[in-house]
């Protein structure tokens, strides 16, 4: 979100956070593209740092930070007249709301705003949980009785802001649906799968919808050549490729397959896997351009590669928005390499751009991908099994032997440009997930009168 978009930004009062920080919240309201919005301001806790942490990793007050931060926006409500029939939550660092909501509200003012409101409760990556020491309870106000693996926040013996969401919530949503089933089993739900499992009838799986205005490359101003699906040959597509070559050094064959990697580069995103494997990439006639941020170690031994391979690997550090629509639009296939997928924006927005996806089969992006594997008529990517280097390599040479055949590779990316992620399907998903939020609200009430 850009700062300087948000009109009529107006401060209208402070919020107390309790034994969490003897200094209260400012809250500061505005509008957003025509969408009102609040804003939470504290600056001995957010001021000055990034969202989670820094390249130390974590930082070690999270728990303060997200917990006092929950405790705002709830304690916000009366001041902000705001009365909603949904609180719509996002991952651990919302995940104290719910119980907050329960513990503090529906426990003891049950005519309060906030008692009114039901709770749905979305996650894109349940491997980021939120787990703090169990000396923390009493400093975040929750009462010990719910220090418990059963509707608690206790999980491996310490307190789990992310369980706290899902056990507090009226409604669970996971980033598609075949994730809404798998998180179930063991060793796919990071854990948690005993609270899914028990959870299961109030888990819902909607896939994200993507944002065809700000990604759509029949306009992309990012561009130096639009194109799009009505295009006959895609010439354009491959002067974007032979653009972002020349920017970046890179050889220009227009026969060579470039492949793209935009992500963390650390396990998470998957670079433990390509680490195996990238100088036998780059043998293999292909070209790697990766963007993102990672330790020092690994930016180096990246940079030691790029010296190597000179004109077949190029690093970008760090996030830039152009050049993330120059990489989508000039590669041919892009990389994504982790064990867990969290969301499918990556692939949705390569397929826009008609660049071909290469995933880890069971990641959880199987059902947004019709594998060139199972699918040879109607592919709209690739993927590769066994979850190891070997295993990546094998998907890659899967791809390099469809790469081979001009006129079905051609076909491959107009069907992908062809696939509709667009909001209006999800937007549709929301609203029947918020009604059933609603029903479940109106049976907690009728629980608790």
């Amino acid at each position: 979100m850009d700062p300087n978009e948000i009109e009529d930004l107006t401060e209208v009062g402070t919020v107390d956070v309790g034994e969490l920080s003897s200094e209260p919240f400012t809250v500061s309201t505005g509008t957003y593209r025509t969408i009102p919005i609040a804003l939470f301001n504290h600056p001995e806790l957010f001021s000055g740092r990034n969202p989670y942490g820094n390249e130390n990793g974590p930082y070690p007050d999270n728990w303060r930070r997200y917990a006092a931060f929950a405790r705002a926006v709830l304690a916000s409500f009366k001041l902000l007249d705001y009365k909603p029939s949904v609180i719509h939550c996002m991952d651990w660092t919302a995940g104290m709301v719910p119980l907050y909501r329960y513990v503090d509200y529906v426990q003891k003012d049950p005519n309060h705003p906030v008692s009114k409101a039901g709770i749905f409760f979305s996650f894109q990556n349940i491997a980021m949980q939120g787990s703090f020491e169990r000396h923390i309870l009493p400093e975040i106000g929750v009462p010990v009785e719910y220090f418990r693996n059963v509707k608690g926040v206790e999980h491996e013996g310490r307190i789990n802001f992310l369980k706290a969401g899902l056990e507090f919530s009226h409604v669970i949503s996971a980033p598609s649906p075949l994730q809404a089933e798998r998180i179930q089993d063991i060793d796919r739900g990071y854990g948690l799968e005993g609270t899914f499992k028990r959870r299961a009838k109030d888990i819902v799986g909607i896939s994200n919808g993507i944002n065809y205005h700000a990604w759509d490359p029949s306009t992309d101003p990012c561009l130096s050549y639009q194109y799009s699906a009505k295009d006959k040959d895609l010439s354009s597509k491959r002067n974007c490729k032979r653009t972002l070559q020349k920017e970046l050094q890179l050889d220009t064959g227009a026969r060579t397959l470039l492949a793209g990697v935009i992500g963390r580069l650390d396990a998470d995103g998957g670079y433990d896997l390509l680490a195996e494997v990238m100088t036998h990439v780059l043998e293999r006639n292909v070209e790697l351009v990766l963007m993102g941020s990672g330790q020092p170690e690994i930016i180096e031994r990246i940079r030691t590669i790029e010296a190597t391979f000179t004109g077949r690997c190029r690093l970008i550090e760090n996030y830039d928005t152009k050049m993330a629509h120059q990489i989508m639009a000039g590669s041919d296939i892009l990389l994504l390499p982790p064990h867990h997928n969290p969301t499918h924006a990556l692939s949705a927005i390569a397929m826009r751009y008609g660049t071909v996806p290469l995933v880890y089969a069971h990641s959880g992006l199987e059902d947004t991908i019709s594998s060139y594997s199972n699918d040879k008529k109607t592919p709209t990517g690739f993927t590769f099994n066994r979850y190891s280097g070997e295993g990546l390599l094998e998907g890659l040479d899967e791809v390099r032997n469809a790469w081979k055949d001009p006129v079905a590779w051609k076909d491959l990316a107009f069907r992908c440009m062809e696939q509709d992620f667009s909001w209006e399907e999800t937007a549709s998903q929301y609203m029947k997930a918020y009604r059933r939020v609603s029903r479940r609200l109106k049976q907690e009430r009728e629980e608790l009168s």
